[in-house]
């Protein structure tokens, strides 16, 4: 699977299920970058050094793309009380 697949994979569950769709932003704005109002493209997303980090502790690859039920999963979980 590719990054933009895994994204539209994500999009497409986000909107048939929006409690998860509201997990996965939640989830996704803890692990936007510092100063990113300040940068290029002006959005919040991570740092690529430690989107390849946390690939290389999750699955061993730092080029891994992960399964989209590993992220509903995780994002569940990280949003739980």
């Amino acid at each position: 699977m590719t990054w933009s697949r895994l994204i539209a994979a994500l999009a497409w569950h986000a909107l048939t299920h929006p409690w998860d769709g509201l997990a996965m932003l939640r989830v996704g704005w803890r692990f936007r970058r510092r100063g990113w109002p300040t940068r290029f493209p002006f959005l919040p997303l991570p740092s690529m050094p430690y989107v390849r980090w946390r690939m290389y502790t999750a699955f061993g690859a730092e080029d891994a793309v992960p399964a989209p039920h590993d992220i509903i999963a995780y994002a569940r979980w990280a949003v739980r009380g």
